[in-house]
């Protein structure tokens, strides 16, 4: 099944969200748009690793980025962005809401 939102198979979204890291670094923009200096003070990442899963997810499109000065910016698609904004995301074939609960 395609996502209606992305274009993509529903199951390539979600092979590319298994990944923990993947996972944690699109939890961390549903607050917003960060740079990478940001995001690695908080998964304490090799640099070329996380250069790597922000590569994957800005190639399935859950990502976006922009350049200001000497960053870059990273954010959440905002056609990803559901109802319930931040905290859910809606992909078209299905919806990943995240919980504050624990």
């Amino acid at each position: 099944m395609k996502s209606r939102t992305l274009g993509v198979p529903c199951a390539d979204i979600m092979k590319t969200l298994g990944d923990n890291t993947r996972l944690k670094i699109v939890e961390m923009l549903l607050a917003g748009a960060q740079n990478v200096r940001d995001l690695n003070a908080s998964l304490r990442i090799e640099a070329t690793l996380l250069s790597h899963h922000l590569r994957v997810l800005k190639e399935a499109g859950l990502i976006e980025s922009e350049r200001t000065g000497r960053f870059v910016a990273y954010r959440l698609s905002p056609r990803l962005m559901g109802a319930k904004r931040g905290q859910e995301l809606d992909f078209g074939c299905c919806k990943l809401r995240f919980d504050n609960e624990r």
